[in-house]
């Protein structure tokens, strides 16, 4: 063997976990190593599998990501059911300022309103003074649009 070439041997280094704390000695090229886990502490020899090992907060970034997640879709599902809201305001469809000023004189200024009137057909829209068929027709498509359902009784064309 050549001289001077091996690394000084410890027969007592120190050996510590860093989960559970345990130490114990034993021989090595190093005088302490530290180890994540140990055999008194790991899940597999203990037999508590069930238990997780988060050294480095890999569960706790996973559950915020997962959390993250949850409130995106709960944010989107109520901007979903806001969308289709019967209290939204008539002007939010874009018909047009005269075709906004029309329907709020004759006392309809949500789309609930409108919904309401159009269970009675076309002819009670038409009715509206000022509002014309044109106007009907881009009520009814900006509705659909928004993703609202009309009444069967609006579907009906009635010349």
């Amino acid at each position: 063997m050549r001289k001077e070439i091996h690394p000084e041997y410890h027969p007592e280094a120190t050996v510590i976990c860093g989960s559970c704390g345990a130490t114990w000695k034993t021989g090595s090229t190093r005088s302490e190593i530290r180890t994540e886990v140990c055999s008194n502490c790991h899940p597999f020899y203990t037999g508590q599998q069930q238990r997780i090992l988060d050294r480095e907060g890999q569960v706790d970034r996973f559950y915020k990501r997962l959390q993250a997640r949850q409130e995106y879709l709960e944010d989107k599902q109520a901007k979903e059911e806001g969308k289709t809201s019967l209290d939204r305001p008539i002007e939010e469809l874009n018909l047009g300022t005269r075709v906004d000023n029309v329907l709020q004189e004759a006392g309809l200024n949500t789309v609930g309103d409108v919904l309401e009137r159009l269970e009675g057909g076309e002819q009670a829209m038409l009715d509206v003074s000022g509002f014309g068929r044109k106007s009907l027709i881009d009520l009814k498509k900006a509705l659909r649009q928004q993703g609202y359902k009309l009444p069967e009784a609006a579907e009906e064309i009635t010349v």
